[in-house]
């Protein structure tokens, strides 16, 4: 479980080599279910993909890739989805309502072999010697963090850019719920709450997810929060995965790895064009 306590387990990866560079004999590791399955061949991939068990949304990661990435970034796997509707090329969309961040002042290049982002993601993964918990946070929300999260992974500043780059559809929850935010990140504070999986607050946000993503559980969402010392979107995170969401990615580093990164913020409240209010608030 090494590479899948990341950013959600990206979170801002360790500098290694492009995407492209991970070699098609590579063996790949696959989060199924939340949990991370393999190693897999290349043939084994085949059948998954035929049976549809690997979708292009899938996190993937193999030895020479800088972080674990969705299947239809690694050009050594697009071939696999060319018998199907959806081609490789162009991952599935989320319904319209659905924002995907289009960050302003993100890079046009990129980000592999960025020393800024390689630097940036050492510190957003460092162990800060607390162990990883599948239970809410019930004590101060501002404070070290662990460095994995179980269910989830961890993704970085890097490993989210790339996200942005390649356009790859996902939902962006701000649960910090300051002055400022993410462009196109849903406020969900209330998400944050300690408590209990059976609560009320768990209720609500199940109801929340699935008009969001239509039901589609293996919808990609990140959470974040202030920094890597925020338990907030910790708790968020584990409630999309007790919610039985599959691509939980806990974006550790939070606005604060944002910012140090040279990144915009945008005014809390302020919408990007086409975006459609929404936001979920536990009662």
């Amino acid at each position: 479980m090494r590479r899948l306590a990341m950013r959600i387990a990206t979170g801002l990866m360790l500098a290694v080599l492009p995407l492209a560079a991970a070699a098609q004999s590579e063996p790949f590791y696959v989060v199924e279910n939340g949990q991370q399955g393999g190693p897999y061949s290349m043939d084994q991939l085949a059948a998954k993909a035929q049976s549809g068990a690997l979708q292009q949304t899938t996190l993937v990661w193999a030895n020479g890739m800088a972080d674990w990435t969705q299947a239809g970034n690694v050009p050594a796997l697009q071939g696999l989805w060319q018998a199907t509707q959806t081609p490789p090329d162009q991952p599935p969309t989320l319904p319209e309502t659905q924002p995907t961040t289009q960050p302003t002042n993100t890079p046009t290049t990129q980000p592999t072999g960025n020393p800024q982002l390689d630097a940036l993601a050492e510190q957003e993964r460092r162990d800060m010697g607390v162990p990883a918990t599948n239970q809410l946070h019930s004590g101060a929300m501002h404070g070290p963090t662990p460095n994995s999260i179980p269910g989830g992974q961890l993704i970085t500043t890097k490993g989210l850019t790339e996200m942005v780059q390649r356009q790859m559809p996902y939902a962006l929850f701000d649960v910090l719920g300051g002055n400022e935010t993410l462009p196109g990140a849903i406020p969900a504070v209330g998400a944050s709450q300690a408590g209990s999986f059976q609560d009320q607050t768990q209720q609500q946000m199940g109801q929340f997810l699935t008009q969001l993503t239509q039901g589609k559980t293996d919808t990609p969402l990140v959470f974040y929060c202030l920094s890597v010392e925020c338990w907030m979107s910790y708790n968020a995170s584990l409630r999309a995965i007790n919610l039985g969401y599959t691509n939980v990615l806990w974006y550790r580093g939070g606005i604060e790895a944002w910012k140090a990164a040279g990144f915009q913020t945008v005014p809390a409240g302020q919408m990007q064009q086409g975006q459609q209010p929404q936001q979920f608030n536990a009662e």
